[in-house]
C-alpha cells in the first residue's frame, strides 16, 4: 500500500530545489513590469491613495480566498488613520477593522524589523481580534493544538486529504528554522522574489495555526516583497491576483506538497502571479492618468453635475461598452428624454463620442485622449 509522503517528510525538506532555466525568463518580466510601474508612479501625485488602496485590497482579497468577508469601509477608515493618511468619507471602525489594519500596517511598515515569534503571534491576534464567538474554536494568538492537522474533503466513510502539516511536537523547531532562515535571507544575494515564493510555500507547510495559515502567509508574503523593494510603498496587490486564480492557487500548492523538493512548478506560477497583480496595478495607474488628464483638458467646460457623475463612472472603468441612454438615465437619476438631451450635449462638447449603431441602442464612449 502506498502511503503518501508530504513534502515537509521528504529527506531533503527545506532544501528546495528549482530550474533556473523555467524561472529567469519570468523573473526578467517580472522585475520589468515592477520598473515600468515605477515609472509610472512617478508620473502621479502622491502615492498615499495608491499605497492605502493597494493594502486595503490585499486585506479584502485575502479574506475572500478564505470565503470571509469583511467591513470595507471600515478597514479602510483603519487604515488610513494607522497610516497617517487623510480620510476624506471615514466611517465607524470596529475592533475587527482595527485588528486587520493593524495585521496589515505591521507587516508592510514595519519590514526591516526581524520576524520573531512574538510577531506571528500577533498577527495572529490580531486576525481575530473582535471575533469573539461561543462556536469560534480558534485561540486568538496561540499555535494549534496536539490533534493532527488535515485539510480533508469528501464524504466520512472515504475521505481525500488534501494535505497534513507537521505533527505539533514538531512545530516549535519547525518554525524557529524558518524563522531564522526568513532573518538570515533577508539581506541575500539570493533572488528577494523567489525568497517570497519560498517564504509562502514554508510557512503554509508548517501551518502552525488552527486557522487563518493562509490569511498569515499572505501578510508574510507582503513583508517579504516589501523587503525586496527595500521599501514600505505597496503600489500592488498580490492577494487581488491570488483571488483571481484562487482554484489554481490551490492545486498547486496541494500539488507541490505531495512532491519532492524540486518546487519549480510552485514558483513559476509564484512569480506569474505577481506579474500579474503588477499589471493589475498599473492599469489602475493608466485609468487615473487618464482621468486626471481628461479633466486637464476639459476643465473648461460648462458641465451639469449628473454629467460630471456619469463621466467619473466612465472614468472609473464602468460601462467599458460605451453607455446608451438608459444606463445614463439610472446613473443621472433623470427622464429619458434628459439623459438624450445630456449625451448629445456631451457629444458636441467633445467629451463623448457616438460609437457605430443607432437607435435605441446607440451607445457613447469617452473620446480617446
Amino acid at each position: 500500500m502506498h502511503v503518501q509522503q508530504w513534502l515537509w517528510q521528504h529527506p531533503e525538506w527545506t532544501n528546495f530545489k528549482w530550474q533556473n532555466t523555467a524561472l529567469q525568463p519570468l523573473l526578467r518580466r517580472a522585475y520589468d513590469c515592477l520598473g515600468q510601474l515605477k515609472g509610472r508612479m512617478a508620473a502621479v501625485e502622491g502615492y498615499e491613495e495608491f499605497t492605502l488602496d493597494a493594502l486595503l485590497t490585499n486585506i479584502v482579497a485575502s479574506s475572500a480566498i478564505e470565503s470571509e468577508k469583511v467591513d470595507v469601509y471600515s478597514v479602510r477608515s483603519s487604515l488610513a488613520r494607522q497610516l497617517g493618511i487623510d480620510d476624506q468619507n471615514p466611517v465607524r471602525v470596529s475592533e475587527q477593522s482595527e485588528g486587520l489594519a493593524s495585521l496589515m500596517r505591521d507587516a508592510v511598515t514595519e519590514w526591516q524589523r526581524p520576524l520573531s515569534m512574538q510577531t506571528l503571534l500577533q498577527w495572529h491576534q490580531w486576525l481575530f481580534q473582535g471575533q469573539d464567538s461561543l462556536l469560534q474554536k480558534v485561540k486568538p494568538g496561540m499555535l494549534r493544538g496536539n490533534a493532527p492537522m488535515q485539510i480533508i474533503s469528501g464524504p466520512i466513510h472515504k475521505p481525500k486529504i488534501h494535505f497534513e502539516a507537521p505533527p505539533r511536537a514538531a512545530l516549535n523547531s519547525e518554525l524557529e528554522h524558518f524563522i531564522n532562515w526568513f532573518n538570515n535571507t533577508a539581506t541575500s544575494t539570493n533572488d528577494p522574489l523567489l525568497r517570497a515564493g519560498i517564504a509562502h510555500l514554508w510557512f503554509v507547510t508548517i501551518h502552525p495555526f488552527e486557522d487563518g495559515n493562509g490569511r498569515i502567509v499572505r501578510a508574510l508574503t507582503d513583508r517579504a516583497l516589501a523587503q525586496a523593494d527595500q521599501n514600505s510603498v505597496r503600489l500592488f496587490a498580490m492577494s487581488e491576483a491570488i483571488l483571481a486564480h484562487r482554484n489554481a492557487y490551490y492545486e498547486v500548492l496541494e500539488r507541490t506538497q505531495k512532491g519532492g523538493v524540486d518546487i519549480t512548478d510552485w514558483l513559476v506560477w509564484f512569480v506569474q502571479t505577481l506579474i500579474l497583480a503588477v499589471q493589475g496595478a498599473m492599469t489602475k495607474i493608466d485609468k487615473t492618468l487618464f482621468k486626471t488628464q481628461f479633466w486637464g483638458k476639459h476643465a473648461d467646460k460648462a458641465l451639469l453635475e449628473p454629467q460630471r457623475k456619469v463621466l467619473n463612472r466612465m472614468l472609473d472603468g464602468d460601462f467599458e461598452q460605451g453607455i446608451n441612454a438608459t444606463q445614463y438615465l439610472r446613473v443621472a437619476k433623470v427622464s429619458k428624454a434628459t439623459a438624450t438631451r445630456h449625451l448629445s450635449e456631451l457629444v458636441n462638447q467633445g467629451l463623448l463620442e457616438k460609437l457605430p449603431g443607432g437607435g435605441r441602442s446607440t451607445r457613447y464612449a469617452l473620446v480617446p485622449s
